[in-house]
């Protein structure tokens, strides 16, 4: 599934209202405030599993994020874009099965993005799409914040940042 530039995503305020729509690449190219989810799916051990992105991803390739992460398309809800990104990525069907963490207003850190944060719980296995994920693993969240203090630059910024604020926010995850 390879970048699409002409891919349409909604232009949102700063408010998050649709203030119309333009390419991916567009949005990019000229920062524009758009839509995006980071899904977090954990095991009964309390594990969380994290991917490494394809080197074919246009942003933060081969860096180790999210389970799934995408962007909202234009004219979809948060909600619709995480079960779509849990089919596309993972292969694992999660509708009414993923619950709204925490919505981070767009920052450098998120490209730009205002980003929910949805959590579910998954035992696997998954089936990874080979164009979006080069592998997975599970991974202690103590065990994740050890790795993001000595090997910050293997973990994709946005997924880094959208952990301290949870983490800051008191959320409890497991």
């Amino acid at each position: 599934m390879a970048q699409d530039p002409n891919e349409l995503f909604d232009v949102v305020d700063s408010s998050d209202r649709v203030i119309g729509q333009s390419s991916r690449g567009e949005v990019h190219r000229l920062g524009l405030r758009h839509r995006a989810i980071h899904i977090w799916l954990f095991n009964r051990d309390g594990q969380l599993f994290i991917q490494k992105r394809s080197m074919q991803k246009d942003t933060a390739a081969g860096k180790w994020d999210s389970s799934a992460s995408g962007h909202v398309n234009s004219g979809e809800r948060y909600l619709e874009s995480a079960e779509r990104e849990c089919v596309e990525e993972l292969g694992c069907a999660l509708h009414g099965m993923l619950w709204p963490i925490i919505k981070v207003d767009p920052c450098a850190e998120t490209g730009n993005e205002f980003v929910w944060v949805y959590r579910g719980t998954h035992e696997g296995p998954f089936t990874l799409h080979p164009e979006e994920i080069e592998c997975g693993e599970w991974i202690s969240p103590t065990r994740l914040e050890q790795q993001f203090a000595s090997s910050p630059d293997a973990y994709a910024r946005s997924f880094r940042y959208l952990w301290e604020q949870v983490q800051a926010a008191g959320v409890y995850l497991i």
